[in-house]
């Protein structure tokens, strides 16, 4: 039996109202000591001028931040930190989720959801899975899909055709299981997580793609779901 992930999940808030970032710094504190909060900032401004000194493995982002657009500064924080982020709102427009989905971020939550909810959100992000439901999985692709459909085929074909027959079993075990971590993929292809960190290290190079979502969206558009025979 494995032994349990003891890791500390290093946090950052990004909220515009100081009564909503005391009450989430008290709610990750209750998750100690999985959950360590390391700063938190009042705009995306402030927060990237931290960033770097916090060192943090998840982000809990707001969309509304007042005078910024919290999925405008999605590109900005990536830029400088490997950090996962997780949407924080409560805003309701799906539309917005999804735009901030594709700009980067790992997932989606609403402020008005449960507390365990919050913190289990935090470390499936921080585990590498995607927080988003069937429907806006569905949603996402589809718009994914469809920014992408003025691109010519033939160039993918050429990137596609350059893909080892493992390299396709695994584009298509890790479409067919866009929730599941790194480790439940690796164990259904029967291979280390350090081997299949390095496979998808070389996919993504060869489709031209940034991480699995997109790798999800891209091998639903170009028919890669099916296993190798």
């Amino acid at each position: 039996m494995s032994a349990p992930n003891t890791a500390v999940i290093r946090v950052f808030i990004i909220d515009d109202h100081r009564s909503i970032l005391w009450g989430l710094e008290r709610l990750i504190e209750s998750g100690a000591p999985r959950l360590q909060v390391v700063g938190s900032a009042v705009n995306c401004a402030e927060a990237i001028k931290l960033l770097e000194v916090a060192s943090p493995d998840v982000i809990l982002l707001d969309i509304d931040l007042g005078n910024e657009n919290g999925i405008q500064e999605i590109p900005k924080i990536t830029a400088i930190t490997d950090a996962r982020i997780l949407i924080l709102t409560g805003v309701r427009d799906e539309s917005l989720h999804d735009k901030a989905v594709l700009a980067g971020a790992s997932g989606v939550v609403m402020k008005e959801a449960s507390a365990d909810t919050i913190l289990t959100a935090i470390e499936k992000v921080y585990e590498g899975q995607l927080w988003l439901d069937r429907i806006a999985t569905g949603r996402i692709f589809f718009e994914f899909s469809r920014e992408n459909a003025a691109q010519a085929n033939d160039p993918e074909r050429a990137k596609i055709a350059s893909l080892t027959e493992r390299e396709r079993e695994i584009v298509s075990v890790a479409s067919n299981h866009a929730g599941a971590n790194a480790k439940a993929i690796a164990n259904l292809l029967s291979i280390s997580e350090h081997t299949l960190r390095n496979h998808l290290t070389s996919i993504y190079d060869k489709l031209d793609v940034a991480n699995r979502l997109e790798l999800f969206a891209y091998a639903h558009k170009h028919g890669l779901t099916k296993r190798p025979s």
